[in-house]
């Protein structure tokens, strides 16, 4: 797990982007959709430049080519400068651990931090950074033989620098090696820093253990002719050298010795880069489905240019099937894209003591969609170790599963504008995502005229065998011209809503009360921008009259008869749970469930599916119970 994630970032004054742009950083992908010339490469690149992984002059800031153009004279012959970019981070409790064994419990406060870069300024900053120092000086003085009267001196000390002025008394054994240590801190710290331990702690923690950002495009694929002299001589200009000398560093073969090389000692180091290549092959068909009869062959050429002896290193692509070979840039783009991307990939793996971001522009560009589907696959597998952030315009690179993580990318006249998706409204930008949209529903959901979101497969069934029950009893029900639609979660509700509107359907949610301000957040972002209206989004808490103002569908039954339904369902797997069991103070049964049985969360489909095949009519359910559907099934009738 990494030790420190990237949250959120804010760029400003940056190419396209020419207003202050905050966007949230997913915890493991990010997809950035837009159209060609939206600002996703600014964006990517802008990130790139504050810790990228390797030393590359394409890859730091420069005000002339970097800021906006049609500020730029202003900007040069002002004092003023400006934040280009500045990331939010979040340290794990790992790390934390880490720091705290090295300078006491408690002495690191902040989990969050940013660095922030400029244009003119020489340094980049820290924001949010924080120690207890009084707590460190606390824990610290106890491991010395010092004087109750010079320990306490040291604790009311401000700053570490003071330590340095304190005079000792007799039996301060220890006065000297303590002041030595201390000095290691303020002289390891960044000079500015009021508080020494937080810029010692800045500058040998939190810096060298940031991640480094990785930066990949459709410019990086190998030749399928390498000049071997060209690459010693000349230093890698464009993305294609440096792929093609990755190559080399994977095999672990400096270039210069196949230049000094016999034909005889060709067939070593042949060896060497085909197993190299097997080991790329390998790799890569784990997740290119599209052609598994395919190899990969080296061979070394001498040829002369202008009189000159060279040496020219071919990579040919051999089919199984067909029993012919080509040069690798003859093969499709896609699979030379593939292959690249793992060689390039192979140098941050070799990296064990780093974390890394991955910045992916347009990847998998010119791969079938069923190659993309693989790609996203291989993303998913990747984000288990490292962040990935990509930019895209094909549907079939957005993964409907997760639309949550998706963040368009739109020109204006005002600039890039990077947003969220619920806040686009351009119809290109947003195609993409509809384009993935309309697949899935076209595969796995019905979609009718009027539609009621809810967040899952369970609230579907509740939903729909209540209805069942009290329409034969003629009683209230849903009306038939309402189709219930389970969305996968509460975070694909304002998505899915904002990718619909304009398509002439009636949409209303029915959902779970939220239990942390973010699930509020999305709602009233909906409610804000006009997607949604407020009087069509309704919550179970409004229904379940249990006294909290939290509440789940499950919150509707009356409690005896979901523990039936949950002993019924989990008999097996727990022990019987009874009433008198339940913590009352808690606000919803599944967290009273929740507590009895040690878990976080259970299946609450199970208990729904039971109740399903149980097929039970009124005589299962109290009159309350009845009640509470029956009120509920009024006020969402109303909201067509």
């Amino acid at each position: 797990m990494p030790k420190i994630k990237l949250t959120q970032v804010t760029i400003d004054k940056y190419k396209s982007i020419q207003n202050q742009q905050i966007v949230d950083i997913d915890k493991d992908i990010t997809t950035i959709v837009g159209m060609n010339e939206a600002g996703k490469t600014s964006f990517l690149t802008a990130i790139a430049k504050t810790n990228y992984f390797t030393s590359d002059s394409d890859f730091e800031f420069d005000i002339t080519q970097d800021f906006p153009r049609n500020e730029l004279i202003d900007f040069q012959h002002s004092e003023e400068d400006c934040n280009i970019i500045k990331c939010k981070y979040e340290i794990s409790n790992e790390f934390i651990n880490e720091i705290e064994a090295e300078f006491g419990k408690d002495v690191y406060v902040n989990k969050e931090f940013s660095y922030t870069c400029h244009y003119k300024a020489k340094s980049n900053t820290f924001e949010g950074i924080s120690t207890n120092l009084k707590k460190y000086l606390e824990l610290k003085v106890d491991g010395y033989s010092l004087s109750l009267e010079t320990k306490n001196l040291i604790r009311k000390t401000i700053s570490l620098k003071e330590i340095e002025n304190i005079v000792g008394l007799a039996d301060d054994e220890d006065l000297l090696v303590f002041k030595k240590d201390i000095k290691k801190i303020v002289d390891g710290a960044y000079p500015t820093w009021e508080n020494e331990l937080s810029g010692y702690i800045a500058q040998k923690w939190i810096k060298p253990n940031m991640p480094k950002f990785w930066y990949f495009d459709d410019y990086y694929p190998l030749s399928g002719k390498i000049n071997i002299n060209k690459l010693i001589n000349q230093p890698p200009t464009n993305e294609r050298d440096k792929t093609s000398k990755a190559l080399f560093e994977l095999a672990r073969i400096k270039p210069e010795e196949i230049l000094n090389a016999t034909e005889q000692e060709y067939e070593k180091y042949i060896a060497l880069l085909e197993a190299s290549s097997n080991k790329i092959t390998n790799e890569i068909f784990k997740y290119w489905s599209t052609n598994q009869n395919l190899d990969i062959e080296f061979r070394i050429e001498n040829t002369t240019v202008n009189g000159t002896p060279e040496k020219i290193l071919d990579i040919r692509v051999k089919s199984q099937r067909h029993k012919i070979t080509l040069p690798l840039d003859r093969r499709s783009k896609g699979f030379n894209w593939f292959f690249s991307f793992i060689i390039w990939f192979s140098k941050i793996q070799a990296d064990k003591n780093s974390d890394y971001i991955l910045l992916l522009d347009e990847p998998g560009l010119n791969l079938h969609a069923s190659a993309q589907a693989d790609l996203l696959r291989f993303f998913d597998d990747l984000s288990k170790k490292y962040q990935i952030i990509y930019t895209t315009h094909s549907p079939f690179m957005v993964e409907t599963e997760h639309l949550n993580r998706v963040r368009t990318c739109f020109e204006t006249d005002g600039g890039t504008v990077i947003s969220d998706t619920i806040q686009e409204k351009d119809p290109n930008t947003l195609f993409p995502l509809q384009a993935a949209l309309g697949y899935d529903i076209a595969q796995n959901l019905f979609v009718s005229k009027n539609n009621l979101l809810v967040e899952g497969p369970a609230d579907l069934i509740y939903l729909t065998v209540l209805s069942t029950i009290l329409e034969t009893e003629k009683r209230t029900c849903l009306k038939d011209n309402i189709t219930i639609v389970p969305v996968g979660g509460l975070d694909k509700v304002s998505t899915f809503i904002s990718l619909l509107r304009g398509s002439k359907l009636n949409v209303a949610c029915l959902l779970d009360t939220f239990t942390d301000q973010k699930g509020k957040q999305k709602v009233d972002d909906l409610i804000r921008h006009k997607i949604i209206k407020e009087k069509h989004i309704r919550f179970f808490n409004e229904f379940a009259d249990n006294g909290k103002t939290t509440a789940d569908i499950e919150d509707l039954f009356d409690k005896k008869e979901y523990i039936k339904l949950f002993n019924s369902a989990f008999e097996n797997e727990y022990a019987e749970i009874k009433l008198t069991e339940l913590d009352a103070n808690l606000d919803t049964i599944l967290k009273q469930i929740n507590k009895i049985i040690g878990k976080d969360r259970f299946n609450h489909y199970r208990p729904a599916n039971k109740l399903n095949q149980l097929g039970v009519d009124k005589k299962y359910f109290s009159p309350k119970t009845l009640d509470k559907f029956e009120k509920m099934f009024l006020e969402i009738n109303k909201l067509f």
